[in-house]
């Protein structure tokens, strides 16, 4: 029997670009389905269900930032986000909204392709929950609460394990400031973000090589941070 091919939603207004992510995909080994409104990506879903979406914020009828609400009411498939809009709050408001990922156009294929399959990766995670996470060579165990680098054990304060593991469990993705701060400290603490840089300073000078450059631990400017496999 033949393997069923994963399936990506393409929704993008702009033909050029449409065409440039249906030809990345499709070569790659993906189906494609294709939207180029709000309307029309929703009606795209439910007829087709797709295993992912790539959407762009900019549509000619309706935001972007309002789809992705829309679908994570009734889906948790990966969304990825691809828009020129570089503001910081964009950003951080999609992807607080659902989504998985932002990339900003222009992109290269490469890149494209490893966010979605970090993306899918992911999702396939949350449908059977591991009980340890090994990125490159740090290993979280989630059960016992130990982490090991490169096979040593690593001490970690109860804020500092809190934080990685939190990463660790959405290896790839961004998770916003607001995300970590309300699941670490509480809803109240959602503007205290000195908190994250504190811990997030410490936390690197036990499993960074050179924490002023990190690896594995790395800041989204603005937005939060995201835990990824070291670069080869």
């Amino acid at each position: 029997m033949k393997a069923q091919l994963v399936k990506g939603l393409v929704v993008e207004d702009e033909a050029p670009m449409r065409r440039f992510l249906r030809t990345t995909l499709s070569s790659n080994g993906f189906a494609v389905v294709e939207a180029s409104t709000a309307r029309e990506a929703l009606a795209m879903f439910s007829s087709h269900r797709p295993d992912f979406v790539i959407l762009d914020l900019g549509l000619p009828d309706g935001d972007g930032l309002v789809v992705t609400r829309q679908l994570r009411s009734f889906t948790n498939v990966p969304i990825l986000i691809v828009s020129a809009r570089d503001r910081e709050s964009d950003k951080v408001e999609v992807l607080d909204a659902g989504a998985d990922d932002y990339v900003m156009k222009p992109f290269g294929t490469e890149e494209l392709l490893a966010r979605v399959r970090v993306a899918l990766r992911h999702a396939a995670s949350r449908q059977t929950p591991p009980s340890s996470v090994t990125v490159g060579p740090l290993t979280v165990d989630f059960e016992s609460h130990l982490v090991w680098l490169s096979g040593a054990e690593v001490h970690l304060t109860p804020i500092e394990f809190k934080l990685l593991a939190l990463l660790s469990k959405h290896v790839g993705k961004v998770v916003t400031h607001s995300q970590l701060l309300t699941e670490i400290w509480g809803p109240k603490s959602v503007e205290q973000t000195h908190y994250l840089r504190v811990h997030m300073a410490q936390l690197r000078r036990k499993i960074e090589r050179t924490p002023a450059r990190p690896l594995l631990l790395v800041t989204e400017a603005g937005v939060g941070y995201r835990l990824r496999e070291p670069p080869v």
